[in-house]
C-alpha cells in the first residue's frame, strides 16, 4: 500500500464504487436479453476500454508460461460461468436474495483455500461462516414461500458464487507472478470468447437487440465494472485490502435499496432476517483477520 493520497478522498471513492457495483443487478433486471448475451458484451466492452492501456504489459504477457496460459483459461471459463449463473439467477429471484447470496464469496474462498492449500481458519472465521450460511438458508426458505422460481434463482446464485470463488483462487496464484491489470484483461477476453462460443452453439443471436439493450450492455461494462471493481483494485494503492474487502457488504445493501426504489421489489420478514445474518456473519469473517482470503480479494474481478 502506498503512502500517497489519491486526488479524491478514499471514503468518497469507496462510496462511488459501492453505488456503481450496486447498479449491476438493476441493469441486468432492466435488460430483456439472455444472460449469456449480457455477460458477453459486458466483458467485451470492458476489454475494449482496457486495451488502450495494455501496451506497458506486453512484455509480461510474452513471459507467461504454458501453465500460466492454461490457468488463465480455466479462470476465464469460471468467470464466464459465474456471470452466466448469477445473471441468470436475477431472472427468477429478487435482487436482494441474489446479491446477499453472492456476498458469500469469501466463505467459498475460505473453503477452497482449505481444500487446495490446507489454509486453516480462525474460530471467528468459522463462526462467521456458520452464521452467514444459516442466513442463506433463511433466505432460501423465505423464497420457497414465494415460488419455486425464486428458489431456482437462489440456487443459480449459489452456483455463480462457487464459480467466482474458484476463479479467484486461481487468480491468487497468477497475480503473484503477473500484473493484476494484465490478468484482468486476459480473463475478461477469455470469458467473452467463452460466452461467444456458448451463444453460437445455443443459437442465441448476437446482434438482434434494440438500441435500449445496447445501452444497458455499455452501462454494465462502464458502471459496475470500471467504476466498481477496477476502481476498487486501484484503491489498493491507497488503503488496506481489508478495507476494500469490506465493500462486499455494501453491494447487497445498496442493490436492495435500488431494487426497492427502481423496481418496487419487496422482501419478506424471513428474507430480511436471513439478509441481516448473512451480513453479520460476513462482518465477523472479514474482521477475523484471515490474511489469505483478503489477499485473494485483491484480485477481485467483477463479480457482480
Amino acid at each position: 500500500m502506498n503512502a500517497t493520497k489519491p486526488p479524491v478522498p478514499v471514503p468518497l471513492l469507496m462510496l462511488v464504487g459501492i453505488v456503481a457495483i450496486s447498479f449491476s443487478a438493476i441493469f441486468i433486471k432492466w435488460s430483456a436479453a439472455p444472460a449469456s448475451v449480457q455477460g458477453m458484451y459486458r466483458l467485451l466492452f470492458t476489454s475494449l476500454l482496457m486495451l488502450p492501456f495494455a501496451r506497458p504489459y506486453s512484455g509480461a504477457a510474452f513471459a507467461l508460461r504454458r501453465k500460466d496460459w492454461m490457468l488463465l483459461g480455466a479462470s476465464g471459463i469460471l468467470l464466464a460461468l459465474h456471470f452466466l449463473l448469477w445473471m441468470g439467477s436475477l431472472k427468477y429471484t429478487s435482487v436482494a436474495s441474489s446479491t446477499m447470496i453472492m456476498a458469500l464469496e469469501p466463505v467459498f474462498i475460505m473453503l477452497g483455500a482449505y481444500m487446495l492449500y490446507k489454509d486453516r481458519s480462525t474460530g471467528a472465521a468459522i463462526l462467521g461462516l456458520a452464521i452467514a450460511i444459516f442466513g442463506v438458508v433463511l433466505i432460501g426458505w423465505g423464497d420457497i414461500g414465494l415460488s419455486s422460481d425464486n428458489l431456482k434463482g437462489d440456487l443459480l446464485s449459489v452456483g455463480g458464487t462457487v464459480a467466482v470463488a474458484g476463479h479467484l483462487l486461481i487468480g491468487q496464484k497468477l497475480v503473484a507472478r503477473m500484473p493484476s491489470y494484465l490478468y484482468s484483461l486476459i480473463i475478461f477476453i477469455t470469458a467473452a470468447v467463452v460466452f461467444a462460443i456458448y451463444n453460437l452453439l445455443a443459437g442465441i443471436p448476437f446482434f438482434d437487440y434494440p438500441l435500449r439493450e445496447w445501452g444497458i450492455f455499455v452501462l454494465l461494462a462502464v458502471v459496475p465494472t470500471v467504476f466498481g471493481h477496477i476502481l476498487f483494485n486501484w484503491l489498493l494503492q491507497f488503503t488496506s485490502a481489508t478495507t476494500v474487502s469490506m465493500n462486499i457488504l455494501g453491494e447487497p445493501v445498496g442493490a436492495s435499496m435500488l431494487a426497492f426504489l427502481l423496481l418496487g421489489e419487496q422482501l419478506t420478514g424471513l428474507q430480511w432476517t436471513g439478509g441481516v445474518l448473512v451480513m453479520g456473519g460476513l462482518a465477523v469473517y472479514l474482521l477475523s483477520g484471515r490474511k489469505k482470503a483478503v489477499k485473494v480479494n485483491e484480485s477481485l474481478q467483477s463479480a457482480s
